[in-house]
């Protein structure tokens, strides 16, 4: 009895000591809590994706959805563990901060939603899309897309073109889609995650974007595939490069995707030469740091990081992508994501041995 007693102690202690040293997860370290911002692109995504990483690895992702930019921001000022964003750093943004690692998380559309009385088909080409957002074409009985919609009744009322108020990956992907397909936009307005729109109604985010046109009668506003579907809005074919008018949908973004994509994964894939391709689809990305000892970061944080980013490239979090109307990445955004990951370091040494 005395040696049983004993036995039941020792196990009691040790249980104890394990509570106080903290959770252990399934990688034998110290569960961690993470924290990321950036796009809204992604978000319905990211919501299920990180509770499920939760659940299998004991980690807690904090996510804010602040927009692209915001996201970058706060990883230049080094206050998070990763940014999201649908644009991928250029030349130049690139050589003002540390070295950094882009890693495709998945495929999306940007879609152009609208709330038309009757009108449950509507088809667009990119001149005309940029056309209404320069304010060129007005009203939606205009010829231009009368001729793409003859058998549609379109009303004699005003376009009210909505767009992002703050800093926007989706605003880059429609934008950078808007100067391969017209001139005009190219030299007027170009690509950027802010443009200045010289009309319509301004929104927060792709949540705001989807809510105003839902509510707005006559309205036309670029956001995520996702929202659109969530809101139940309805969103136009798009004329791509092949002269097929597409729907988004997972198969017609992983079309997009077929082309070459370069080791550092920063790509564009918008207006692509492919059959059934849709237009307007992007990879959205999280970036983190190379070099992951900053701010007072662990090493389990950096660890914990690389565990999440190895988990969404997973077949199982892949799988996730069309549930909730995105597209999966290609083997080889996969591939090259695991090989750059091997890059990322502690201290100067590799996390990932």
């Amino acid at each position: 009895m005395r040696k049983f007693f004993s036995s039941v102690m020792t196990l009691v202690i040790a249980l104890a000591f394990a509570a106080c040293s903290g959770n252990i997860n399934n990688e034998g370290r110290n569960a961690q809590e993470l924290s990321g911002a950036g796009a809204t692109f992604p978000l319905p995504f990211y919501n299920v994706v990180f509770e499920q990483f939760g659940q299998v690895n004991g980690d807690q992702v904090a996510y804010g959805g602040i927009g692209s930019g915001g996201g970058v921001r706060n990883l230049h000022d080094k206050i998070v563990d990763f940014a999201g964003s649908d644009a991928f750093l250029s030349d130049k943004e690139m050589a003002e901060i540390a070295p950094v690692v882009h890693i495709p998380t998945c495929m999306g559309a940007v879609v152009l939603a609208y709330n038309l009385d009757g009108v449950q088909e509507l088809k667009l080409s990119g001149e005309v899309i940029a056309d209404i957002f320069a304010g060129e074409i007005k009203m939606w009985n205009d010829e231009r897309i009368v001729t793409l919609n003859p058998d549609v009744k379109l009303p004699e009322e005003s376009i009210i073109p909505v767009y992002r108020s703050d800093g926007s990956g989706t605003t880059f992907v429609f934008t950078d889609y808007l100067t391969k397909v017209s001139s005009m936009w190219a030299l007027k307005y170009g690509a950027g995650k802010s443009v200045n729109f010289p009309s319509g109604q301004a929104a927060k985010g792709n949540p705001g974007v989807a809510g105003v046109i839902k509510n707005t009668k006559n309205t036309i506003g670029y956001v995520g595939s996702e929202y659109a579907f969530a809101q139940k809005i309805p969103y136009a074919l798009v004329k791509n490069q092949r002269g097929e008018f597409v729907k988004a949908s997972s198969a017609t973004i992983s079309a997009s995707a077929s082309g070459e994509i370069p080791a550092d994964t920063r790509c564009s894939i918008t207006n692509a030469d492919a059959d059934d391709a849709y237009p307007i689809s992007t990879f959205t990305w999280m970036i983190i740091y190379k070099e992951q000892n900053y701010s007072d970061r662990t090493k389990e944080q950096a660890e914990a990081t690389l565990d999440l980013l190895r988990y969404i490239l997973s077949d199982e979090a892949q799988h996730i992508t069309s549930e909730v109307h995105y597209a999966p990445l290609p083997a080889k955004a996969k591939e090259l994501s695991l090989t750059n990951l091997k890059t990322v370091t502690y201290d100067g040494i590799s996390i990932l041995q």
